[in-house]
């Protein structure tokens, strides 16, 4: 018998509590029950976004609610700076070719978070930009990027700060009011522990006022059209039901636990984790680790390495991408996720790297990570 255990940075393992909360009869979207479901959630998204603002809900993976944070604020032919410090980076930047906006890209090394005075100079050297795009978690590295500081040069001029928190949100403090946040967009299938399917958006006065104007094609993901639609606890097109209800029991289990303490759960497993593969005389990858995810400097071959967990042990984890691949493997921690699950990965990442021949010593990861928890608390 062989049980499968899900460490990628998403989708992440789904509580039974939801699971059980979605195998419930549906109900109809237009119906005074989904609208009470829906009131619920609109209130519990603005509690876990930290705003006012409303945060909307689409019935997409989170590329959906990054596509929606791009055409809604934009218009064709203008500039936008881009952070580029992964794939996911990256993608901002095909969001601008698509769409026929000027990307002024601002690459990082993989593995190193932006500076923010790099964005400030960008901001200066062009003057009639309208956003800056970037990740809270960078999951492709494992990267955190300074998002309090980024809003901070954002707010001394007329772009936007965007920040996708895909990976982010519900693992990691992003308090959208308090830092200056104009958009912030999350999905469903990471911290949260759903399944893929649903994703959000939240936008401030400074960014809605660049909505005005907002030229950019867009049909399902029309900001405005949802806001008012959902300001009356319906959606414009048929959403997630089950998800719904599913995000309903989440955000119900993200009080019972307390924000703060998601929090420092989060930055507990990740020192855990932290301390165990340094114990086994191995290099971490990030320059800024997120509390979302651990990447390790693999001293095998990582593809090998993963294939060979699932395939003996049933650990899931995932390697590096592009250029980082077969050289890093990533270790999530964001979610459904407890001490004893970082117990089982740190356990099962010594016994992988001893059967392809790596020297280590059995154990030395585990007692690191232990006394992580024991003395750090």
């Amino acid at each position: 018998m062989k049980k499968i255990r899900l460490l990628t940075p998403g989708p992440t393992p789904v509580p039974e509590r939801l699971a059980l909360r979605m195998a419930q009869p549906i109900v109809h979207h237009r119906s005074p029950e989904f609208e009470q479901v829906f009131a619920r959630v609109r209130e519990g998204l603005q509690w876990l976004f930290q705003t006012k603002q409303d945060v909307l809900v689409f019935a997409s993976s989170g590329t959906g609610a990054m596509e929606a944070s791009f055409v809604n604020f934009l218009r064709r032919g203008d500039t936008v700076i881009v952070i580029d410090g992964g794939k996911f980076g990256e993608r901002w930047g095909k969001f601008a070719k698509a769409y026929g906006v000027n990307a002024v890209t601002l690459k990082c090394e993989w593995g190193h978070p932006v500076e923010p005075g790099a964005v400030e100079k960008a901001l200066r050297e062009n003057p009639s930009a309208k956003a800056v795009y970037v990740q809270a978690n960078e999951s492709s590295t494992g990267v955190y990027h300074p998002i309090r500081e980024l809003a901070q040069v954002t707010a001394r001029g007329p772009a936007i700060l965007v920040v996708d928190a895909i990976s982010a949100l519900g693992a990691m403090p992003l308090p959208m009011d308090e830092w200056g946040i104009d958009v912030l967009v999350s999905a469903g299938h990471k911290a949260l522990g759903l399944p893929p399917g649903i994703a959000f958006l939240a936008a401030g006065d400074k960014a809605w006022k660049l909505n005005e104007t907002a030229d950019l094609p867009r049909f399902y993901f029309d900001a405005k059209r949802e806001r008012e639609n959902q300001k009356k606890n319906q959606t414009a097109w048929t959403p997630a039901i089950a998800l719904v209800s599913g995000l309903d029991e989440s955000l119900q289990m993200f009080r019972e636990e307390g924000l703060e303490k998601v929090f420092e759960r989060h930055a507990r497993m990740a020192r855990a984790a932290r301390a165990g593969m340094e114990a086994l005389g191995l290099k971490l990858f990030s320059k800024s680790p997120s509390p979302a995810m651990t990447t390790v400097e693999s001293p095998v071959d990582s593809e090998k390495l993963t294939k060979h967990l699932f395939s003996k042990y049933g650990i899931k984890l995932v390697g590096g991408q592009d250029a980082a691949k077969g050289k890093i493997f990533r270790i999530a921690h964001l979610g459904y996720f407890d001490d004893f699950d970082m117990l089982v990965v740190i356990g099962a990442v010594e016994r992988g790297l001893h059967d392809l021949g790596w020297k280590v010593e059995l154990g030395a990861g585990l007692a690191a990570a232990q006394r992580s928890f024991v003395e750090k608390g």
